[in-house]
């Protein structure tokens, strides 16, 4: 897509309606409508964002859509992130809705495939619609989202621009500047709210909010899986205490693998380390001969170097039109030089995989020491000539697994997606914006391995990861007012296994629009909102913020944003909301208690899961208004609303609907 030009400051000053007036006219012949000239130094935005990731683009889109004035800033060309630079598939493990920017996008996908090609046709059965990891070209991903942008009037999208410096009044960014990419010109955005949405966190380094980078140590967080770690598989189907745990996992609906791994002791120290997981190009490969480039043999060609390279021999898919995603080479060391690297270092690095990509994939091809029918296997592939048309048909973005981790007020880790003590569950958060369904994980850190392990720092915890919660204190940096950050949040390098995907951070950015519409409208800083009505704003609008084994987010179900809100308060041991059931006495006691105290959720849960082993009769409606004191009159007014007869056995489903309207 031809990128819109910018222009000086000075010729802005000089003539800014001549030039606005040309771009518009260049835009519009070029197909690039809803990008803008950069912004005039006099304008203030609602909501300033850098970058367009998904979850960048989820938060400009929804708060756009909320009436906020938004200005979005790119380092890229592209909309999307790694969505447009070959990611090819969503990892997700849930395939039901999880909040509507992401639905709409993941719906946008199948219906592209489904009314450009036919419903059965082969493009569309390899967008897989009925799967949770859907398949998907990047040039068309990159279409969608480019529209998604750019159909929000309230959106102003400046590409290729990247945060050098901040001006603040104390705890409050007022101003950020912006520099061209390879270029020197700059520009100023003032905002009232900001959200650092890079996969890098360069606004917030650059805000000089503290952060981390690398893994912390075994007992910083308590968490068995930090610092220093070597893994290696173990025999399936478990055995033990592990069998138990598997079976209770399997219940719950989502993608499950058959595999589980264990540590590999003593090697695995746990000790702090400084090197984050390896990154890599996500290569698009194709089969069709018509829109295959093969490889020509490079000109520092090295076999031997190659030889060294980790990578597995075999590509993912199919996705669309016979295209394939190959997932390496890793070049275990440069992805730490990357993070905390200037944009030149950091393209030396895209560079350095790029390179090696081609000449792993010429070594398969042609190699003596290949053998045959692996080089006649290999030869099938080329890569994709309509991908990444102005880059050599290879991707622009690096895939940045792991950067910068904010240092917030509250941080996510391993322990938030264990199962919480006493529960069937991970520990409830009573601020909960969005919730993980991946498995934590993390690829190589370093090359070592210890006998017959993995390299050390990968890790896959697909048999001890529960669905967490993910706290709003998680997106704030400490001593900082106005900035969210939903990319890079608050978390440690085990707990970020489960944040790192698309999908999460979609939905994570689409509910950071919503607090900073709510400290927009009411005039406040983010830390000061009241948390609660955003939880419970949350819960209305869609936006998964408790996952349950028995709820569809996009439901017109009556129960459902209470379900989902008081999910996040305790009402629930377990992932199980069991709506139609009748309400019993023993858990009446516990909600009633829990909804007049507002006792701490995990002790509620807790409570909640052991009156649910008890015995004990199906209540009334007007029995559970007897469990709420001075409530009644205001009750019987939201019953007859509800149209919900006292006298009748009351459902846990409606009992969550009463005390939804209550507060």
């Amino acid at each position: 897509m031809p990128r819109l030009f910018t222009v000086s400051q000075r010729m802005r000053q000089s003539f800014s309606g001549f030039v606005a007036a040309c771009i518009f006219a260049f835009s519009a012949a070029h197909g690039i409508a809803g990008d803008s000239p950069i912004p005039h130094e006099n304008e203030r935005y609602d909501l300033v964002i850098y970058d367009a990731t998904p979850g960048g683009v989820a938060c400009a889109v929804r708060a756009a859509r909320e009436g906020l004035h938004v200005l979005l800033v790119s380092h890229a060309p592209e909309l999307g992130g790694i969505l447009s630079n070959g990611i090819s598939v969503w990892d997700t493990l849930y395939k039901g809705p999880r909040a509507p920017i992401f639905d709409e996008l993941r719906n946008g996908i199948y219906r592209y495939y489904r009314e450009t090609y036919g419903e059965d046709s082969p493009q569309y059965k390899a967008s897989r619609s009925a799967y949770p990891k859907t398949r998907f070209e990047s040039h068309v991903a990159e279409k969608i989202v480019t529209d998604l942008v750019t159909a929000e009037k309230n959106i102003t999208v400046v590409r290729e621009y990247y945060p050098i410096s901040v001006q603040q009044t104390g705890a409050r960014l007022e101003t950020v500047t912006f520099r061209q990419m390879g270029g020197t010109e700059t520009f100023q955005a003032k905002g009232k709210i900001f959200a650092d949405c890079s996969y890098e966190g360069d606004l917030a380094a650059v805000a000089k909010v503290p952060y981390k980078v690398g893994r912390e140590s075994r007992e910083e967080f308590n968490e068995p899986h930090a610092g220093l770690i070597f893994m290696q598989a173990a025999a399936w189907p478990p055995q033990g205490a592990n069998q138990k745990i598997v079976q209770e996992y399997r219940k719950l609906n989502l993608v499950h693998y058959d595999r589980i791994f264990e540590i590999v002791s003593p090697e695995s120290t746990g000790a702090a380390d400084p090197a984050v997981q390896a990154c890599n190009l996500r290569t698009v490969l194709s089969t069709d001969p018509k829109n295959r480039i093969l490889p020509k043999k490079p000109e520092d060609y090295d076999p031997e170097y190659l030889k060294t390279l980790p990578f597995k021999n075999g590509v993912l898919g199919p996705i669309p039109n016979n295209k394939f995603l190959w997932n390496h080479p890793e070049l275990i060391g440069k992805q730490t030089t990357y993070v905390e690297g200037d944009w030149k270092t950091r393209q030396q690095v895209i560079d350095a995989h790029r390179h090696a990509m081609i000449g792993l994939l010429y070594f398969l091809q042609n190699d003596p020491s290949v053998a045959p029918n692996i080089q006649k296997m290999w030869k099938n592939y080329g890569l994709a000539k309509d991908e990444f048309v102005n880059n050599g048909n290879t991707p622009r973005q690096i895939y940045v697994r792991e950067a910068r981790r904010i240092v917030g007020r509250k941080v996510f880790t391993e322990n938030e997606s264990m199962l919480g003590k006493g529960l069937k569950r991970a520990p409830v958060q009573s601020d909960s914006i969005g919730i993980t369904d991946w498995f934590m994980d993390s690829h190589a850190c370093t090359p070592a391995v210890a006998g017959t392990s993995l390299k050390e720092g990968t890790m896959l915890l697909n048999h001890l990861t529960w669905p967490g919660q993910i706290s709003y204190q998680c997106l704030l940096p400490k001593e900082m007012e106005n900035l969210l950050v939903p990319v890079c949040l608050s978390s440690s390098h085990v707990g970020w296994g489960a944040v790192r995907l698309e999908p999460t951070w979609m939905s994570i950015g689409e509910a950071a629009a919503f607090a900073a519409l709510q400290a927009v409208k009411e005039g406040k800083t983010l830390d000061a909102i009241n948390t609660d009505m955003l939880i419970r704003l949350l819960a209305k609008k869609g936006v998964m913020i408790s996952f349950f084994n028995d709820v569809n987010v996009a439901s017109d179900t009556p129960w459902l944003s209470a379900a989902q809100y008081f999910g996040t308060q305790g009402f629930f041991g377990s992932y199980a909301v069991k709506a139609k059931e009748p309400l019993k006495k023993p858990l009446a006691d516990v909600w009633a208690k829990a909804f007049l105290q507002r006792d701490d959720p995990n002790r509620v849960a807790k409570a909640s899961l052991e009156a649910e082993a008890m015995a004990g009769p199906a209540i009334t409606v007007n029995e559970f208004m007897d469990l709420l004191p001075g409530k009644r009159t205001e009750a019987e007014k939201i019953l007859e609303h509800l149209k919900i007869a006292p006298e009748n056995l009351l459902t846990r489903g409606d009992a969550c609907r009463l005390l939804f309207e209550l507060q």
